[in-house]
């Protein structure tokens, strides 16, 4: 299993904010593929994190692709205000946006890969008339707001149901979306997460609430080796 099969995207959500520039690096070393960026406005959700200053002055340590997950109502402004801080792509909840459409081709004007994100009780039904607007899919397996909390294990039906949609788009059109899944995954669930469907993951608190970040990615991708890559990727 080549590492490029499967993007592990470590959350910095549960990093050291003391320090974010130096946990960035350190998960870099360790093998990470993207840097999850968990964007809160105290509004759509109720937490408040990271604003586009912070992403602009991790940019320089990020050497891998800044993956900007928006939890913000409204949601274009911040679109171009994380673009110009250094995002690489975004994701917003459409529940979040009057114009879903409008807000993708924004994101990709910007020159970032554009993405959607659904919350569990979010159907899949809004993805099929923006599937042509999509680089990405990210569905939350934990209602949105806080990190550490359990995988709802209904998510793996949920995420078998978004790959035939997105393997029968790929088979008609060619394009290629990613299918991303953030809440609660570490490494004795990322394989089953996997086999549903998944090719991308976002991990926080079981990455940065150990001292060996290595050793937990390494977790990981040895999980994910004992998966075969789906037919259609």
């Amino acid at each position: 299993m080549s590492k490029t099969d499967f993007r592990i995207a470590p959350s910095i959500l549960s990093a050291d904010f003391a320090r974010l520039g130096e946990e960035v690096q350190q998960v870099i070393a360790a093998d990470a593929d993207w840097i999850h960026f968990d964007v809160m406005d105290n509004h759509y959700v109720p937490n408040l994190t990271f604003g586009p200053m912070i992403c602009q002055a991790l940019k320089p340590y990020a050497a891998v692709p800044m993956d900007v997950h928006l939890m913000v109502e409204p949601v274009d402004a911040m679109i171009e205000a994380f673009a110009k801080a250094g995002a690489n792509i975004i994701t917003f909840h459409p529940e979040a946006s009057r114009h879903i459409d409008r807000s993708l081709s924004l994101i990709r004007d910007l020159g970032c890969k554009a993405g959607l994100v659904l919350n569990p009780a979010t159907s899949i039904s809004v993805l099929e008339h923006v599937l042509d607007r999509l680089d990405v899919v990210l569905l939350m397996s934990v209602n949105p707001g806080f990190g550490g909390q359990q995988f709802i294990a209904q998510t793996l039906n949920k995420i078998c149901q978004t790959r035939i949609l997105l393997d029968t788009h790929q088979q008609h059109s060619g394009q290629r979306i990613l299918l991303e899944v953030d809440g609660g995954v570490k490494a004795d669930n990322i394989a089953d997460i996997a086999r549903a469907g998944a090719d991308t993951f976002v991990a926080g608190s079981a990455i940065f609430g150990h001292s060996d970040y290595a050793a937990q990615i390494a977790a990981m991708r040895s999980a994910l080796s004992a998966v075969s890559v789906h037919s259609e990727q």
